[in-house]
Protein backbone atom coordinates (compact mmCIF):
# COMPACT_ATOMS: atom_id res chain seq x y z
CA UNK A 1 0.00 0.00 0.00
CA UNK A 2 3.20 2.72 0.52
CA UNK A 3 4.66 1.51 -2.64
CA UNK A 4 1.30 2.22 -4.81
CA UNK A 5 1.03 5.73 -2.48
CA UNK A 6 4.39 7.09 -3.14
CA UNK A 7 3.96 6.00 -6.62
CA UNK A 8 0.66 7.67 -7.18
CA UNK A 9 2.18 11.10 -5.19
CA UNK A 10 5.04 10.62 -7.83
CA UNK A 11 2.72 10.44 -10.81
CA UNK A 12 0.56 13.08 -10.17
CA UNK A 13 3.20 15.78 -9.16
CA UNK A 14 4.49 14.51 -12.43
CA UNK A 15 1.78 15.27 -14.67
CA UNK A 16 0.71 18.64 -12.45
CA UNK A 17 4.35 19.89 -13.52
CA UNK A 18 3.51 19.24 -17.48
CA UNK A 19 -0.03 21.04 -17.05
CA UNK A 20 1.42 24.45 -15.50
CA UNK A 21 4.62 24.33 -16.96
CA UNK A 22 3.60 27.00 -19.70
CA UNK A 23 3.23 29.78 -16.90
CA UNK A 24 6.16 30.72 -15.86
CA UNK A 25 6.74 32.83 -12.25
CA UNK A 26 8.91 34.93 -9.76
CA UNK A 27 9.31 33.33 -6.50
CA UNK A 28 10.78 35.05 -4.13
CA UNK A 29 12.66 33.32 -1.29
CA UNK A 30 13.97 36.14 0.93
CA UNK A 31 17.63 36.05 -0.39
CA UNK A 32 17.29 35.56 -4.17
CA UNK A 33 14.09 36.06 -6.54
CA UNK A 34 13.74 33.02 -8.99
CA UNK A 35 12.31 33.15 -12.34
CA UNK A 36 11.15 29.58 -12.97
CA UNK A 37 8.37 27.70 -14.78
CA UNK A 38 4.96 26.80 -12.20
CA UNK A 39 5.95 23.61 -13.26
CA UNK A 40 8.99 23.39 -11.22
CA UNK A 41 7.23 23.90 -8.00
CA UNK A 42 5.89 20.15 -7.70
CA UNK A 43 9.18 18.91 -9.15
CA UNK A 44 11.15 18.26 -6.58
CA UNK A 45 8.73 16.30 -5.01
CA UNK A 46 9.79 13.65 -7.90
CA UNK A 47 13.16 13.18 -6.82
CA UNK A 48 12.24 13.26 -3.03
CA UNK A 49 9.85 10.17 -3.93
CA UNK A 50 12.51 8.23 -6.42
CA UNK A 51 14.87 8.47 -3.57
CA UNK A 52 12.86 6.85 -1.25
CA UNK A 53 11.69 4.24 -3.23
CA UNK A 54 15.31 3.41 -4.40
CA UNK A 55 16.95 2.95 -0.64
CA UNK A 56 13.11 1.13 0.54
CA UNK A 57 12.45 -0.45 -2.91
CA UNK A 58 15.55 -0.85 -4.83
CA UNK A 59 16.67 0.10 -8.22
CA UNK A 60 13.69 -2.09 -10.35
CA UNK A 61 10.67 -0.98 -8.17
CA UNK A 62 11.78 2.55 -8.43
CA UNK A 63 12.45 2.31 -12.54
CA UNK A 64 8.96 1.00 -13.09
CA UNK A 65 7.47 3.70 -11.27
CA UNK A 66 9.45 6.37 -13.42
CA UNK A 67 7.94 4.20 -16.71
CA UNK A 68 4.58 4.09 -15.36
CA UNK A 69 5.07 8.19 -14.82
CA UNK A 70 6.24 8.46 -18.55
CA UNK A 71 3.24 6.28 -19.97
CA UNK A 72 0.76 8.92 -17.75
CA UNK A 73 2.33 12.07 -19.06
CA UNK A 74 1.62 10.38 -22.93
CA UNK A 75 -1.84 9.84 -22.09
CA UNK A 76 -2.17 13.31 -20.60
CA UNK A 77 -1.05 14.08 -24.06
CA UNK A 78 -3.38 11.93 -25.95
CA UNK A 79 -6.24 13.51 -24.02
CA UNK A 80 -5.20 16.97 -23.94
CA UNK A 81 -5.15 16.70 -28.19
CA UNK A 82 -8.47 14.90 -28.20
CA UNK A 83 -10.03 18.10 -26.35
CA UNK A 84 -8.30 20.18 -29.20
CA UNK A 85 -9.64 18.52 -31.29
CA UNK A 86 -13.51 19.13 -30.30
CA UNK A 87 -14.98 22.43 -30.71
CA UNK A 88 -16.56 23.59 -27.85
CA UNK A 89 -20.10 24.04 -27.41
CA UNK A 90 -21.54 27.73 -27.57
CA UNK A 91 -22.16 28.35 -23.74
CA UNK A 92 -19.23 25.99 -22.49
CA UNK A 93 -17.72 27.88 -19.37
CA UNK A 94 -13.97 27.70 -21.86
CA UNK A 95 -13.79 28.59 -25.49
CA UNK A 96 -11.52 26.81 -27.93
CA UNK A 97 -9.63 30.12 -28.01
CA UNK A 98 -9.10 30.09 -24.56
CA UNK A 99 -8.23 26.15 -24.61
CA UNK A 100 -6.01 26.67 -27.08
CA UNK A 101 -3.82 29.77 -25.34
CA UNK A 102 -3.42 27.52 -22.31
CA UNK A 103 -2.59 24.03 -24.18
CA UNK A 104 -1.41 24.94 -27.19
CA UNK A 105 2.20 24.21 -25.89
CA UNK A 106 1.51 21.46 -24.30
CA UNK A 107 2.74 19.08 -27.03
CA UNK A 108 6.13 20.47 -26.58
CA UNK A 109 6.24 21.23 -23.17
CA UNK A 110 5.48 17.74 -22.37
CA UNK A 111 7.84 16.24 -25.03
CA UNK A 112 10.61 18.42 -23.62
CA UNK A 113 9.88 17.40 -19.77
CA UNK A 114 9.68 13.76 -20.92
CA UNK A 115 13.01 13.66 -22.63
CA UNK A 116 14.73 15.39 -19.75
CA UNK A 117 13.22 13.27 -17.19
CA UNK A 118 13.98 10.01 -18.57
CA UNK A 119 16.88 10.81 -18.67
CA UNK A 120 16.99 12.70 -15.46
CA UNK A 121 15.31 9.72 -13.16
CA UNK A 122 17.25 7.03 -14.92
CA UNK A 123 20.11 8.52 -13.78
CA UNK A 124 19.25 9.63 -10.19
CA UNK A 125 18.38 6.34 -10.00
CA UNK A 126 21.96 5.05 -11.26
CA UNK A 127 23.63 7.13 -9.33
CA UNK A 128 21.83 6.38 -5.83
CA UNK A 129 22.23 3.13 -6.14
CA UNK A 130 26.05 3.55 -7.45
CA UNK A 131 26.73 5.47 -4.10
CA UNK A 132 24.96 3.35 -2.00
CA UNK A 133 26.68 0.32 -3.32
CA UNK A 134 29.90 1.87 -3.07
CA UNK A 135 29.29 3.31 0.67
CA UNK A 136 27.76 -0.10 1.96
CA UNK A 137 24.71 1.64 2.80
CA UNK A 138 25.93 4.41 4.75
CA UNK A 139 25.82 8.05 4.48
CA UNK A 140 22.24 8.33 2.88
CA UNK A 141 22.43 12.05 2.57
CA UNK A 142 25.66 11.86 0.18
CA UNK A 143 23.93 9.70 -2.54
CA UNK A 144 20.32 11.68 -2.01
CA UNK A 145 21.91 15.13 -2.66
CA UNK A 146 24.63 14.14 -5.15
CA UNK A 147 22.51 12.02 -7.45
CA UNK A 148 19.81 14.54 -7.42
CA UNK A 149 22.24 17.32 -8.17
CA UNK A 150 23.82 16.00 -11.24
CA UNK A 151 20.29 14.91 -12.59
CA UNK A 152 18.82 17.51 -11.80
CA UNK A 153 21.55 19.95 -13.65
CA UNK A 154 20.55 18.00 -17.02
CA UNK A 155 16.70 17.50 -16.53
CA UNK A 156 16.80 21.62 -16.10
CA UNK A 157 19.52 21.77 -19.41
CA UNK A 158 16.93 19.76 -21.70
CA UNK A 159 13.80 20.77 -20.69
CA UNK A 160 14.93 24.66 -20.92
CA UNK A 161 16.44 24.24 -23.92
CA UNK A 162 13.63 21.77 -25.72
CA UNK A 163 11.55 24.75 -24.88
CA UNK A 164 13.04 27.81 -25.89
CA UNK A 165 15.06 26.59 -28.59
CA UNK A 166 14.51 28.79 -31.24
CA UNK A 167 12.25 31.04 -29.61
CA UNK A 168 14.23 33.10 -27.20
CA UNK A 169 18.03 33.88 -27.27
CA UNK A 170 21.16 32.46 -25.06
CA UNK A 171 21.27 34.67 -22.19
CA UNK A 172 17.08 33.99 -21.63
CA UNK A 173 18.03 30.43 -21.73
CA UNK A 174 20.67 30.21 -19.70
CA UNK A 175 19.38 32.37 -16.80
CA UNK A 176 16.12 30.05 -16.59
CA UNK A 177 18.67 27.06 -16.22
CA UNK A 178 20.82 28.63 -13.18
CA UNK A 179 17.41 29.90 -11.79
CA UNK A 180 15.82 26.42 -12.28
CA UNK A 181 18.73 24.47 -11.15
CA UNK A 182 19.39 26.36 -8.23
CA UNK A 183 15.64 26.51 -7.16
CA UNK A 184 16.12 22.75 -7.31
CA UNK A 185 18.98 22.34 -5.05
CA UNK A 186 17.78 24.16 -2.64
CA UNK A 187 14.83 21.80 -2.15
CA UNK A 188 17.33 19.19 -2.22
CA UNK A 189 18.89 20.20 0.06
CA UNK A 190 16.23 20.66 2.08
CA UNK A 191 14.54 17.28 1.59
CA UNK A 192 17.44 15.60 3.39
CA UNK A 193 15.61 16.24 6.43
CA UNK A 194 12.22 14.58 5.09
CA UNK A 195 14.16 11.26 3.46
CA UNK A 196 15.87 10.60 6.08
CA UNK A 197 12.87 10.73 9.17
CA UNK A 198 10.65 8.94 6.46
CA UNK A 199 13.19 5.94 5.77
CA UNK A 200 13.83 5.80 10.19
CA UNK A 201 9.79 5.15 9.85
CA UNK A 202 10.11 2.62 7.07
CA UNK A 203 13.11 0.93 9.45
CA UNK A 204 10.84 0.95 12.37
CA UNK A 205 7.96 0.14 11.26
CA UNK A 206 9.47 -2.75 8.74
CA UNK A 207 12.26 -3.77 11.17
CA UNK A 208 14.97 -3.38 8.81
CA UNK A 209 19.05 -3.20 8.70
CA UNK A 210 20.77 -0.92 7.45
CA UNK A 211 20.61 -1.12 3.30
CA UNK A 212 18.41 -3.24 3.73
CA UNK A 213 15.35 -2.79 0.98
CA UNK A 214 11.78 -4.21 0.91
CA UNK A 215 10.23 -6.82 -1.29
CA UNK A 216 6.67 -6.73 -2.96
Amino acid sequence: MIYLILSALFISALITCNLIANKFVEVDLGFKVFRVSAGILPYPLTFLITDILSEMYGRKRTNAVVLAGFFASMFTLFVLYLGHNFPALENSPVSDEQYQIVFQNSWRVISASMLAYLVAQFIDVRLFHFWKKLTKGKYLWLRNNFSTFFSQLLDTILVTTVIFIGLQGFDFITELIWHGWLFKLIFAALDTIVIYFVVYLFRVYFKLERGEELEL
